[in-house]
């Protein structure tokens, strides 16, 4: 499949994202056990928006000069789209992030280290997703029907059980790993496995801790299914493809905490996010009828994230002042 990423570019783009986590964990301290304040998670938002945004414009940049303003233009704001489109649609991995560590009672200080793992592993299975998924496309280009018709009714899905809760309880991954494993029912620090002496020997036990991380694991694999086929819906350049897709996880764990204090206060953020799946799922399937220009799809996107988040404060707002009444 034809690509903008020469060689150089893919090896600048990789050491771009090791600087980036080196960072996080050498300086910033994601292995520390910290609770991480508002503050901090506002900070490290907007330094993952920079640099991205300066990706976007070093792109532009080098494309600019070498295949000229009009594929300088179009590559980015493809970028641009498919970072904006990633992010939206990792607001619901905040959601479950949020309902996973409630249920099972994951102190603020630990929650941070969960999500480390959570980023890295995230990293690696989207990018062996996103070759994958190039590949197929490349040898059967009509997987992009397939694809637009799986997120056209995932969206449809999402809109009938927004309001839905999940009782995690009944969850199979759960219910397996609680079958198949001792698990202890205290955390232990950072710590996702304790030995215990019993009867003479030692006794391996997986803590709370673990059990958050495979699931936070799982939820993104779930995901990932919905955000690579919606990508793939603005380009098929696995370059464009796997930078917005990784520069949008890599500020997914500071988004989570930026938006755990406020995540109630948008209630009606799913239904906007399920009109974003139908809304690229039917632009896949009419593909050779109707031609979307990118633009037009950031705009799209970008209405209908906003409307959502603009009708849940006026929710919020019209209930605090009945509740005065």
């Amino acid at each position: 499949m034809e690509s903008i990423g020469t060689w150089w570019m893919w090896a600048g783009f990789a050491a771009v994202v090791l600087v980036m986590l080196a960072i996080d964990l050498l300086v910033v301290g994601g292995g520390k056990e910290h609770k991480v304040s508002l503050k901090e998670a506002g900070l490290w938002s907007v330094v993952w928006v920079s640099v991205a945004l300066l990706f976007a414009g070093a792109l532009w940049w080098y494309l600019d000069g070498t295949a000229g303003r009009e594929v300088a233009n179009a590559r980015t704001l493809e970028f641009v789209t498919g970072y904006l489109i990633e992010k939206a649609l990792a607001v619901d991995n905040v959601f479950v992030w949020l309902m996973l560590f409630s249920f099972f009672a994951v102190p603020p200080a630990l929650q941070k280290r969960v999500l480390l793992f959570g980023v890295i592993g995230a990293i690696v299975l989207r990018t062996v997703m996103i070759f994958a998924g190039a590949w197929l496309i490349a040898q059967f280009s009509w997987l992009l029907y397939v694809f637009g018709a799986f997120l056209l009714l995932t969206g449809v899905k999402m809109f009938v059980s927004a309001e839905h809760e999940t009782d995690l309880n009944q969850n199979p991954l759960v219910r397996w790993l609680r079958g198949h494993m001792k698990i202890s029912t205290e955390f232990h620090g950072q710590r996702f496995f304790v030995l215990r002496e019993e009867g003479g020997r030692l006794v391996r036990y997986a803590t709370p801790l673990f059990l958050a991380l495979v699931l936070v694991e799982a939820s993104d694999v779930i995901f990932a299914v919905d955000s690579i086929p919606a990508i793939f819906a603005i380009t098929t350049d696995p370059f464009i493809v796997l930078t917005s897709n990784i520069f949008a996880i890599l500020g997914l764990r500071a988004m989570y905490f930026l938006l755990a204090d406020f995540a109630q206060r948008f209630s009606l953020l799913k239904f906007g996010l399920a009109a974003v799946l139908v809304f690229i799922g039917g632009k896949m399937l009419l593909v050779d009828v109707v031609h979307v220009p990118v633009g037009m799809s950031l705009g799209v996107v970008a209405t209908l994230i906003g409307t959502s988040v603009w009708l849940s404060l006026r929710k919020e707002r019209r209930e605090a002042l009945q509740a005065e009444r």
